[in-house]
């Protein structure tokens, strides 16, 4: 599989540096499967590489102290266009979980918000947050390796963000209240005549 990489400094917590490179994936086959969704290729081994590399995402930047223990690529016909762990504690970034950083250099490297035509594979089952950034991008598919269930047990749960999502605004732990409607309106009324607007 061919890939555009670069290299990137990971400092050891005894001060040494030590390079994380990007490895290039064994070269494999696909076979279309879909005469009616012709962009989607299936290869069994292909999509267990690319899983593969999202878990060494998910553990060699972790064990470095970069972040938590999650790993993700987003690829294009089994090329991978981007790769992200998860630098929260190390960006001081509260949205650099894995998927947003891998959605974030796709998107750089082929210069657009939208990557129809890809596929984003997790270590982990993406929390809310990433699900709707996941959608956002327009991506084909998702595969994920360990659950949310997992992700629990190892002190992440993102359940209870599932269900506040879901409960009315006065009903969620997160206080909020409307102000000031009338003068968000004129924004969203210029934006629908807007003649030169990108849609997204």
């Amino acid at each position: 599989l061919r890939f555009y990489g670069h290299i990137a400094a990971a400092r050891r917590p005894e001060g040494k540096t030590r390079l994380l490179t990007r490895r290039p994936l064994e070269q494999l086959q696909c076979k279309q499967i879909s005469h009616t969704r012709p962009v989607y290729r299936y290869c069994k081994p292909v999509n267990e590489a690319l899983m593969k590399e999202a878990i060494r995402l998910s553990l060699e930047p972790m064990r470095e102290g970069l972040g938590g223990p999650f790993g993700a690529v987003v690829a294009r016909e089994s090329t991978i266009l981007g790769r992200g762990w998860n630098k929260v504690t190390s960006a001081s970034d509260p949205t650099a979980h894995a998927e947003i950083v891998a959605i974030r250099e796709a998107c750089g490297m082929l210069g657009t918000f939208r990557l129809d035509g890809c596929e984003m594979y997790a270590s982990c089952e993406p929390c809310p947050m990433c699900m709707g950034a996941i959608y956002w991008a327009r991506l084909d598919r998702l595969y994920f390796a360990a659950t949310r269930e997992d992700a629990a047990a190892a002190g992440f749960d993102d359940e209870w963000i599932y269900r506040e999502i879901s409960l009315p605004p006065d009903a969620r732990r997160l206080p909020s209240a409307q102000l000031l409607r009338i003068l968000a309106l004129p924004a969203l009324a210029e934006w629908r005549s807007k003649p030169d607007k990108i849609l997204y």
